[in-house]
């Protein structure tokens, strides 16, 4: 007869040895979420800017929401200066990336996986946009940077302010033409401290309440929130919905985003 007893108490005791391995292993779990993934980007971006530019003369700004006509944005990064605002939008992420600069979607492929994603640049030219109405300045003294950062390759020729790693540091510096006054750079960092919205837990949670909206209205015009397909009407072959109809990605099967049901809609 098996003695269960024994054998939980030896698991128990085995569990216990190790315990010091599990706030290691929570968060190397937390760090493989979305959530963590970002943080985790920002502080890579945040330890390269510190490093190796010169904070006298660039300004950092991080983590700034900022209100607009439908909600709020957030941007990762404004670095002020005398050469320009560089507004920088982090990905971290894994794979193969293949995109070009007028896609509306770029994609992402790690082994037989592939996934759509929006195109950063486009989501990063709102950002600049706001900047420049916010702050009332010429588009030529803004620019958009986005920056990889994780195990990812360019699988495509990238514009020059698409860049890897620690690179958006070299493409900042590349920018020798001072365009702002020090009473301007001083000027506009107060302004957008003045303009953002307060760092607390109740800001962030309208941001994200904002970004589930705009997922939602995509969802409900016909377009696919994944990759910017339209969604079709197609119906369930088998499975507990089998007959009922439902929204699919007409980019399937590339793409498996799938909305609600017809029966749920209704509901």
């Amino acid at each position: 007869m098996i003695d269960y007893s024994s054998i939980l108490s030896s698991v128990l005791s085995n569990v216990l040895h190790f315990w010091y391995l599990l706030p290691i292993i929570l968060i190397v779990m937390f760090f493989k979420t979305p959530i963590g993934k970002g943080i985790a980007g920002e502080f890579l971006v945040n330890l390269a800017i510190n490093i190796r530019l010169d904070k006298k003369k660039y300004h950092l700004l991080k983590n700034v929401t900022l209100p607009t006509e439908d909600g709020t944005t957030q941007i990762d990064h404004i670095i002020v200066s005398q050469y320009g605002i560089f507004v920088i939008e982090t990905k971290n992420m894994k794979g193969w990336i293949f995109g070009e600069e007028h896609q509306r979607t770029w994609t992402q492929k790690i082994y037989k996986h592939t996934s759509k994603f929006q195109n950063p640049l486009h989501q990063n030219y709102k950002h600049t946009k706001i900047i420049e109405s916010l702050l009332e300045l010429k588009t030529d003294s803004i620019f958009s940077v986005v920056t990889f950062v994780g195990e990812s390759t360019f699988k495509t020729d990238m514009p020059k302010n698409v860049t890897h790693g620690g690179e958006f540091i070299s493409f900042i510096k590349s920018k020798t033409i001072k365009l702002l006054s020090e009473k301007e750079v001083q000027n506009i960092v107060s302004r957008i401290e003045n303009g953002q919205l307060s760092k607390t837990r109740k800001t962030h949670k309208e941001h994200i309440k904002h970004v589930q909206k705009i997922v939602k209205d995509k969802e409900e015009t016909n377009s696919c929130p994944k990759c910017g397909s339209e969604l079709i009407l197609r119906v369930a072959k088998k499975g507990k919905n089998k007959g009922n109809k439902f929204y699919g990605c007409s980019n399937y099967p590339k793409c498996r985003h799938s909305a609600q049901t017809m029966q749920e809609k209704a509901a």
